[in-house]
């Protein structure tokens, strides 16, 4: 019997969550919820409410999405996304968490945080932009030349970023990070995990995934 994954289509959080069980293989029922309608299912396993959750096939509930990537990746690692050095991909998915996402956030929604304008949030989300744009100048990606775990746990919040104001980013000077994310986002892997479904509440229907 698979795991039952709770998840939430737009939610970075929930993308690397389905990315990392993507690439593994690992087959789950999917149950696309909606935010405004929690699923009690949900709320009973993990009361925080927040996606995504997974849960296994012995009652085992994994509610942080770093965790369920590292679930993924340790039942199957085809493209090596656990080979480089841990802790330093552990330093940077770190610092997206609890320093860039909280920015992210203001950002994104800058008129609930009147204490700075949107443009300040921008600015200070950008230092980590910086930090990953002098990283890319050296390797194709944030571990090395092979894409990795830091990438993936990283990507979805950069997309969010972006997209805040997609005119500014596009001609912000950011080359080698805007070359990273467009690779990302074209990619198959990206665009199959991003297929929309129906709410499960309302359909009643889990989805065989990947």
């Amino acid at each position: 019997m698979p795991a039952t994954l709770y998840s939430f289509r737009r939610c970075p959080y929930a993308m690397r969550a389905r990315l990392a069980i993507s690439v593994s293989q690992t087959p789950v029922k999917l149950r696309e919820i909606v935010l405004k309608h929690k699923p009690p299912e949900m709320l009973a396993i993990s009361p925080k409410g927040t996606v995504p959750v997974l849960q296994l096939a012995d009652g085992q509930v994994i509610d942080e999405s770093f965790d369920i990537m590292l679930w993924a990746l340790k039942q199957n690692d085809p493209k090596a996304w656990l080979a480089p050095n841990f802790e330093q991909m552990l330093q940077w998915v770190t610092a997206n968490d609890e320093q860039f996402k909280p920015l992210l956030d203001k950002y994104k929604y800058a008129v609930r945080f009147p204490e700075h304008s949107e443009q300040e949030y921008r600015q200070q989300g950008e230092v980590f932009l910086q930090r990953i744009e002098q990283q890319l100048s050296q390797s194709l990606y944030l571990m090395g030349e092979q894409q990795s775990l830091a990438d993936i746990a990283v990507l979805p919040f950069i997309r969010q970023f972006a997209s805040v104001d997609l005119q500014w980013f596009e001609q912000a000077s950011y080359p080698h990070l805007q070359a990273w994310l467009k690779q990302f986002i074209d990619s198959a892997l990206f665009r199959s995990i991003m297929q929309k479904h129906p709410s499960w509440l309302e359909s009643a229907c889990e989805i065989d995934f990947p």
